[in-house]
């Protein structure tokens, strides 16, 4: 049965405000997933995408609001101390990363969370990084450059090397400012050029006089107890013979014995 005119009519009215709406939506999130952050400069290209700068801005913090189609992100020449985890999670096509020219002193674990296929060149320089954590770059395999950072070379970063994934000549830009222990000439040397350093030998011989320490405090505990235990054994031993001492001998026992049999 037809449906009548009137009821057909509204029937399409209804239906094309709900795909004008669905329409609407979808351009709206799209917007605001791509349109550029309020404080920074938005540029796309065919060659490189999105590219979002946001240098000199006096940022303490990364802006919340970068599109997620960023594909080249600029936040140098700001005042960021620490990258936190997940800080750029919603970036899945970042493939440049500018951070220099900051004040880092720290790499939250995971900070680079979510950019371990994307991210190709991730500049570091110029901040006030001392040493690495591992777990901050996520399995990063990017091109980084680490020069102009104040880097200590101790035990802890040279463990700590052989973990990352950056590409190895991104590790040459670590020259070390300072070193522990301070007498092994790393000051002003390339890490990965002091291939025969082992800042770790202090902490070996820490440890080595530690185990020797307990092993002699153990030691000492049982030889102190196999003292105790002799001497406590003697002083029983003493005390039973002087008891038996004072017991009447057989022999006394018998001639008493005879006496009084003697004298019925």
């Amino acid at each position: 049965m037809p449906l009548p005119a009137d009821r057909l009519l509204r029937h399409s009215v209804v239906t094309c405000l709900l795909l004008h709406s669905l329409v609407l939506m979808a351009f709206c999130f799209h917007h605001a997933a791509t349109s550029c952050s309020k404080r920074c400069y938005c540029s796309e290209s065919e060659t490189w995408g999105k590219t979002v700068r946001c240098s000199s801005l006096r940022l303490t913090e990364v802006p919340q609001d970068i599109p997620n189609d960023t594909r080249r992100l600029y936040l140098d020449f700001n005042l960021l101390t620490t990258i936190p985890t997940n800080t750029f999670l919603e970036l899945p096509l970042l493939s440049e990363l500018d951070l220099s020219h900051n004040e880092l002193v720290q790499l939250e674990p995971g900070a680079f969370q979510g950019l371990t296929e994307s991210l190709q060149v991730l500049d570091l320089s110029s901040n006030k990084l001392m040493t690495l954590n591992p777990e901050a770059f996520a399995h990063i395999r990017a091109r980084a450059n680490l020069t102009y950072n104040p880097w200590h070379c101790d035990c802890n970063l040279q463990r700590v090397m052989p973990l990352l994934d950056l590409e190895p000549t991104s590790l040459a830009g670590i020259v070390c400012q300072t070193s522990e222990p301070e007498d092994v000439g790393a000051q002003g040397t390339p890490f990965l050029l002091a291939k025969d350093l082992d800042l770790c030998v202090v902490l070996k011989k820490t440890t080595d006089v530690a185990m020797l320490i307990t092993m002699f405090g153990w030691f000492t505990m049982v030889i102190s107890y196999l003292v105790y235990y002799v001497r406590h054994n003697q002083e029983d031993a003493r005390r039973h013979l002087e008891y038996l001492k004072s017991l009447p001998s057989k022999q006394g026992r018998s001639e008493e014995s005879s006496t009084i049999s003697t004298v019925v």
